[in-house]
């Protein structure tokens, strides 16, 4: 039975492409989806002749309430569906596709050679990933239009020694040849990466831009491709990605929104920075610094610090780690963000505000957030932003003080909440992926220090070659022969040999 709420919702759903989400009666979101036609694509749930399996049945009973967002195109609300799903984690988006592989987009921007491909399952590599996508094909189909505006490599193996032949039909760079230069490809690139994170009307004024001022200064084969460029941007929104068959405005974004309001922001946040601190019993401790650029994760812009003061102290870390991120250097170099987001609660809040004072930069905002009840934890010295009380009250959050400071504990299902979550976890993802590299490096340095004839210039050499001590340990006879030479590589294998053996 649908409520009078959720009637007058669904009268009200535009026409538009746009990723919906549906809400239980506790205002949880518990689907989201995206849609060539909103309008048609949501109430088709509701149809009583329509056949649906019984996971969807199950999911249409839960279904009190329903939100959206419009966006241009289906390839906007494709990419903006994927990174919803990973803010919120929708219980019935892992039952209703638990029997589908999610795919990434990779690209590998820093190789020689640069190549956009698919895969299943992310490395922790230099490259980027982007994702996950569960709908594959839609995804295979949004890049096919986008290689007409950004022409991109595929070539991940073997690479032709001329032109391809989808050079000439203006979809590869054609680096085999030089046709294109690798720094104009990985600008190129850049801005097909800004494409993924949801920067479309962006791209079209810079491309209105290149070609005024290509044709200005006579450059007329520049203005034709970007003019060829522009036209391609602007007619992605006639492709047809999904269909009903199942850019974003920031200001659309609730948690965004939301978090500005809370914190009496002056506009909404668009850059948040998260930090986190990573250690094993004080040892190859390392800090992380993720940025959400306009709610969505800007990998390109992560950094990582190896620690510089000893021991296990996380208050003294994250004071480093904060010193560190404010130098003139990395001000200049990285900008400043909106919002900081420690992890941690009072202790590694006070910390990082002390460091961030004593840069000079106590006009940013900074808060904390507290793993144990999710609590948003604010410092009473409001030189940076104006709790707005009221709205704290109309959101049904508990607040609690002390002499120094605020606590703030909204629903769980909140939108803030939700957001700060997402930023907080992939902080501690990276601090933890970066903690295990260096106790990799470590454990497989210490090992091969014992080895004869194995000085530094070899131990970096097999590191590079096989990745860390497991590849190497893994490494065929022939390989170790054709690095090392023959002599070498017989007196490691010995040594790797009784290294096995006194692991097990």
């Amino acid at each position: 039975m649908i409520g009078d709420k959720l009637k007058t919702k669904l009268a009200d759903l535009p026409k538009e492409p746009g990723v919906y989400f549906h809400k239980d009666k506790a205002g949880d979101i518990i689907y989201i989806g995206k849609a060539a036609n909103l309008r048609n694509r949501v109430r088709q749930y509701f149809q009583a002749s329509r056949y649906r399996d019984p996971k969807t049945d199950a999911l249409v009973e839960e279904i009190a309430d329903v939100d959206w967002i419009t966006v241009e195109s289906e390839i906007d609300a494709l990419f903006l569906e994927a990174e919803q799903v990973r803010r919120y984690l929708p219980r019935y988006n892992i039952l209703l596709r638990d029997d589908k592989s999610s795919s990434y987009v990779r690209i590998d921007y820093d190789s020689p050679h640069p190549t956009v491909t698919f895969t299943r399952r992310p490395l922790d590599d230099s490259a980027q990933y982007y994702g996950p996508y569960f709908n594959t094909q839609a995804v295979r189909r949004a890049l096919k239009y986008l290689r007409k505006a950004f022409p991109y490599s595929t070539h991940t193996q073997n690479i032709p020694k001329r032109a391809c032949l989808l050079y000439h039909l203006g979809l590869c760079p054609g680096l085999e040849e030089n046709k294109t230069s690798l720094q104009d490809y990985r600008n190129n690139l850049k801005k097909l990466i800004k494409y993924l994170k949801g920067e479309r009307s962006q791209l079209v004024r810079q491309a209105e831009k290149d070609m005024a001022a290509y044709a200005k200064a006579g450059q007329y084969e520049e203005a034709a491709a970007a003019r060829n460029q522009l036209f391609a941007l602007k007619g992605l929104s006639k492709q047809i990605i999904f269909s009903d068959r199942e850019f974003m405005d920031i200001s659309k974004d609730k948690g965004l929104a939301g978090l500005a309001e809370l914190l009496g922001l002056p506009k909404i946040p668009r850059r948040i920075e998260g930090y986190d601190i990573s250690h094993m019993q004080g040892t190859d401790t390392v800090a992380s610094m993720v940025v959400f650029s306009n709610g969505i994760p800007d990998k390109t812009a992560y950094r990582k610090f190896k620690m510089r003061i000893p021991g296990n102290d996380d208050f003294a870390h994250m004071n480093e780690a904060i010193t560190r991120r404010l130098s003139e250097k990395n001000r200049k170099a990285w900008g400043l963000p909106d919002v900081f987001l420690i992890d941690g609660g009072k202790g590694q809040l006070s910390a990082a505000i002390k460091a961030r004072d004593e840069a000079g930069c106590n006009h940013i905002p900074m808060i904390g957030l507290a793993k144990r009840e999710e609590e948003i934890v604010i410092h009473r010295d409001l030189s940076a932003l104006t709790l707005d009380r009221e709205v704290v009250m109309a959101s049904n959050a508990l607040l609690t003080q002390d002499d120094q400071f605020i606590r703030v504990l909204l629903p769980k299902q909140s939108h803030v909440v939700k957001l700060l979550q997402r930023v907080r976890d992939e902080s501690h993802r990276f601090a933890v992926s970066y903690h295990s590299v260096l106790k990799g490096k470590r454990q497989t340095s210490s090992m091969l220090d014992e080895v004869p004839t194995i000085g530094p210039a070899t131990r970096k050499k097999l590191l590079k070659e096989f990745g860390s001590m497991r590849g190497i340990m893994q490494a065929r006879t022939e390989e170790l022969d054709k690095l090392l030479g023959e002599k070498k590589a017989t007196i490691l294998r010995q040594y790797l040999r009784a290294y096995k053996q006194s692991a097990r």
